[in-house]
């Protein structure tokens, strides 16, 4: 091993260097020993140096972000200042100098400025005047006064600059002005009466024309139309709340009518015989743990029943296992939730129902499916939606409508319903509710709204009263406990018609 070297020999070979060194200063001439101590202190001068360049040279963070941001604007404008500043008084020495003297004397800046005041007579560059400020009192905020809006004062400025003199061959049309007030404006102080009439007459003038043409106008706008009714028909529900944005009462007619010319588009068929390992049990089975995630979750109606149609439509077109029929309705449900909800449930919430069945990837994959199938479609008609607009027509009490919403959503487990048109089935509900609640039957009112006859749906109305009189399993009793609560006024626990007077 190696040892350090005594402390002795240390010293002893320092001694030694610094001998040498003041021999070689004995020796060697003034300028070699000065380029001997420049580069002797360029070592530890430049790493100082070095860290202070780096130190004062290095920007800011946030100094280089607004640089960048600005880009070459703030050098272009540097640079144009720096050039304009710098060649300027140059040229006017040259002026000054060609005119006054015949010596050029060295740039100083008290030469070029006693040149400049006796050579030049105009400067090249002269200092715009500021303009007059219109005379305008400010007004403080007291009862007594009036506050004068910016408008106004830009108004009354700009009157002013457009007036001509005298002598000038044009005349504006604003010098038509009496006496009183070019006196009050030449006047170096203008009454306060004078000045509120003329602010007051300014408003005046700018605001009647704007208020005539917008009540014009929305008197055009809020006026009813005047629709000429069937007969029988009670009365006309949109145009009763024209005024009401909510209600979309200018076309709303459009939109439903809309809806069901669309529900064309989305058929179902007698899919059940082309599914070998499926049968209406286990559909009904699923749709009712389909209710109850959607009053677990508590996600809007309208979910519910777009998930329905979303599996009721992959069925038709694709052939499902036992084991992946769970998997489809969580995944119309996460399809049907992000498009109704607010704030849909994430997708762990929808793999914790599933009792982990089932892994994120298979869920994402059964819902890429579900969409190629409906080709990204999601605006299908729904049954719930046509229901809500027939009662607000027929301005049908809470109860009788809450009763028509446990009908028609009792009606989703039953498979012989599936063929059935939405706006059919709503309106079918509907005239169930009124037949249990001895409220009469289809009005002119729901006919002319509903565009159906009570022919157009007699035999949907029977295949619903038949529904709720069938018996189900205690495994399908989540609709029925959900509409027996009080929130729903019990409606799942009224009495049953076995004939019905349609």
């Amino acid at each position: 091993m190696r040892m350090a070297p005594p402390k002795v020999l240390n010293v002893q070979t320092k001694q030694s260097n610094t001998n040498v060194t003041n021999g070689r200063k004995r020796i060697t001439t003034r300028s070699q020993n000065a380029g001997m101590n420049n580069v002797l202190q360029k070592a530890p001068v430049t790493k100082e140096s070095r860290v202070k360049r780096k130190a004062d040279a290095s920007p800011q963070k946030e100094k280089t972000a607004k640089r960048s941001a600005l880009g070459n604007i703030t050098n272009a404008i540097g640079k144009t200042l720096g050039a304009h500043q710098t060649h300027e008084p140059k040229k006017v020495i040259k002026k000054a100098t060609t005119t006054t003297t015949t010596q050029i004397k060295p740039f100083t800046q008290t030469s070029s400025i006693r040149t400049l005041d006796k050579g030049i007579s105009k400067p090249e560059v002269v200092p715009q005047k500021p303009k007059p400020v219109p005379r305008v009192k400010p007004v403080k905020k007291d009862d007594d006064k009036i506050e004068i809006p910016t408008k106004i004062v830009n108004v009354r400025r700009s009157l002013d600059l457009e007036k001509s003199d005298d002598s000038s061959l044009y005349v504006s049309a604003l010098d038509d002005v009496g006496d009183v007030s070019r006196k009050g404006r030449k006047s170096s102080v203008q009454p306060e009466e004078a000045e509120k009439s003329e602010i007051k007459s300014a408003v005046i003038e700018i605001q009647e024309p704007v208020k005539t043409e917008a009540k014009v106008e929305t008197a055009k706008l809020d006026a009813p139309p005047e629709r000429v009714l069937p007969g029988g028909v009670e009365w006309d529900f949109d145009v009763e709340n024209w005024l009401d944005p909510f209600q979309v009462s200018h076309y709303a007619m459009d939109i439903f009518n809309y809806l069901k010319d669309r529900e064309s588009l989305f058929p179902i068929g007698d899919y059940m015989e082309k599914q070998v390992c499926l049968s209406r049990w286990m559909r009904a089975l699923l749709i009712d743990w389909m209710v109850e995630v959607q009053e677990s979750f508590e996600l809007n109606h309208e979910t519910l029943y777009l998930a329905v149609k979303l599996v009721d439509l992959y069925l038709t077109k694709i052939t499902v296992g036992k084991e992946t029929l769970q998997l489809l309705g969580a995944a119309s449900l996460f399809i049907a939730s992000k498009y109704d909800e607010r704030i849909p449930p994430m997708i762990d919430d929808f793999l914790y129902i599933c009792d982990g069945a089932y892994s994120q990837r298979e869920l994402i994959r059964m819902e890429i499916s579900v969409l190629k199938v409906i080709d990204f479609d999601l605006g299908i008609p729904l049954s719930y939606r046509f229901l809500r607009r027939y009662a607000r027509c027929a301005k049908v009490s809470m109860p009788t409508l809450t009763l028509a919403r446990y009908i028609l959503e009792y009606s989703l487990m039953d498979y012989s319903t599936i063929m059935f048109s939405d706006s059919k089935m709503a309106a079918a509900a509907l005239l169930l509710a009124l037949q249990m609640k001895d409220l009469g039957g289809w009005t002119s009112t729901l006919e002319y709204y509903s565009g159906y006859k009570v022919d157009d749906i007699r035999n949907i109305v029977h295949v619903l009263n038949q529904g709720l009189h069938r018996k189900h399993k205690e495994a399908l009793t989540t609709v029925r406990n959900k509409y027996s609560h009080k929130i729903f006024f019990e409606v799942a626990k009224l009495p049953l018609k076995d004939t019905l007077d349609i």
